[in-house]
């Protein structure tokens, strides 16, 4: 009942770099970000996030990162506005940064008309969007961000995928799952490709290339050679 899901997963995500996690469903994607989370303590190993691990300081490690989940979780009775001074506060974002920051944001998601309203009236998208932007007013060191386009609209997902190139510009490290391979693979400088609990490829879309023994095929289609090439049995 207590066998470990993942298996040598070894890998790093350097300040201003955004790395893809992939993998099918099952592959242990989640067991992944719930440890760096803390939510789930390694059987051996240990992660590190901007150098130290949980144990040795919980609230700086947690104050280093800010996770934004498949599904959106927010408080019914609050609205936008309460939900994003909350995560402010919580991380020490002083006023007027927050200020400006939740003026950009509101901007940015086109929720500018919405930031006085409970999250219990908005539809899933404008939720996931809340989501997203609690995450952003923070400005932590590492975003752990598990597949963030589901209920996003097309201009959403644009807001998003420009809005996380201006973190990894300001030094932030993203490390974003996705199953939508052709989008994610021309923002991410790297890749990890975990099938069964293991770590069967990583690294530029050229070395994913050269570890698939393919040349010129886009991520999808590497990642596809790599699963059914038995890489992970």
């Amino acid at each position: 009942m207590n066998r470990p899901v993942l298996h040598e997963v070894n890998f790093h995500v350097q300040p201003g770099e955004m790395v893809g996690l992939i993998g099918l469903n099952g592959a242990g994607k989640s067991t992944t970000m719930k440890h760096i989370l803390g939510l789930m303590k390694p059987h051996k190993g240990e992660v590190r996030v901007q150098g130290q691990t949980r144990d040795e300081n919980s609230e700086a490690y947690h104050g280093a990162l800010a996770f934004v989940p498949e599904s959106p979780l927010l408080y019914e009775e609050m609205t936008v506005r309460e939900h994003l001074e909350f995560t402010a506060r919580s991380y020490g974002v002083p006023r007027e940064e927050f200020e400006s920051r939740a003026a950009h944001l509101s901007g940015m998601f086109r929720m500018e008309d919405k930031m006085d309203s409970l999250s219990a009236h908005l539809s899933k998208g404008m939720r996931q969007k809340v989501m997203i932007m609690c995450a952003f007013v923070a400005r932590p060191s590492l975003y752990v961000i598990d597949e963030p386009f589901l209920g996003l609209d097309p201009l959403g997902i644009r807001s998003l995928l420009d809005f996380m190139l201006e973190l990894k510009a300001g030094g932030s490290s993203v490390l974003l799952s996705s199953h939508i391979l052709s989008t994610i693979e021309n923002y991410c400088d790297r890749f990890i490709i975990l099938h069964q609990g293991r770590i069967i490829a990583q690294g530029t879309l050229q070395e994913i290339a050269e570890q698939a023994g393919k040349s010129d095929l886009p991520l999808e289609e590497l990642f596809y050679a790599l699963i059914q090439g038995g890489n992970g049995g």
